[in-house]
């Protein structure tokens, strides 16, 4: 097994997108994936953002004082890993989410030793919204979380296969980048994920960050399993 411990990254969009709020079909795949990488001995995070839900600073909300739509977007979260939380146990697993925000009656609130705790018992740790701080995305969430954790990496699972040197939904002579520093993605402003996350796991030693496609759910099995998926992003 390629890693011990790991920290998943999933947007709002892989939930629902294309005017759907949940794909319920989509979730129950990934949380049967989820749940197979659990029950084969490592440990599992996951860090959901918001997009199918909230996207607070666009469109007829971008009026909304940005405080409090990023206050909006956390509780967005929450909505999205209840949602996950149910489709794993209904997948055979163990699972808890741990909320940066407390709301002691929906979700337990996060610390450092509750998410390791669970994570050793076999849990499958849901975290939800995001650092509990405007200003900052889930990918600094997930990126601040991973390596609270120790994570041997994170998974980061999107809606294309790989990091690109630009975005191929618009070139269509973007040049796919199998491997590259974490120094590299912030010289050349790549999408992979911003900036304050790539510099946590720059400064913090992150193993790695693995980028691959979510669209066939069985890609988190592979990446798992050692097979050369998607983009490597390392130290």
């Amino acid at each position: 097994m390629a890693y011990k411990r790991i920290l998943i990254k999933l947007s709002g969009e892989a939930l629902g997108e294309n005017g759907k709020l949940f794909d319920f079909g989509t979730i129950d795949q990934v949380a049967s994936a989820l749940s197979r990488i659990s029950k084969e001995g490592v440990q599992v995070a996951l860090v959901i953002g918001a997009g199918n839900i909230w996207r607070g600073r666009q469109g007829a909300a971008k009026n909304i004082a940005p405080v409090n739509a990023d206050h909006m977007g956390m509780l967005a979260t929450v909505v999205n890993c209840i949602a996950m939380q149910d489709a794993l146990v209904r997948a055979g697993s163990n699972a808890c989410v741990l909320s940066a925000i407390e709301m002691n009656r929906i979700c337990e609130p996060y610390t450092h030793r509750s998410a390791i705790a669970h994570l050793e018992a076999g849990d499958i740790v849901v975290f939800a919204g995001g650092t509990g701080n405007p200003f900052f995305s889930t990918d600094t969430a997930a990126a601040l979380r991973a390596v609270e954790i120790g994570a041997d990496a994170i998974l980061l699972a999107k809606n294309i296969d790989g990091v690109y040197d630009s975005d191929p939904r618009l070139n269509p002579d973007a040049k796919f980048l199998k491997d590259i520093t974490y120094q590299e993605v912030l010289e050349r402003d790549l999408k992979v994920m911003d900036g304050s996350a790539i510099t946590i796991c720059r400064d913090n030693h992150m193993p790695s960050i693995r980028v691959f496609a979510l669209e066939r759910p069985d890609n988190l099995l592979d990446v798992i399993h050692g097979m050369d998926v998607g983009t490597t992003v390392h130290p």
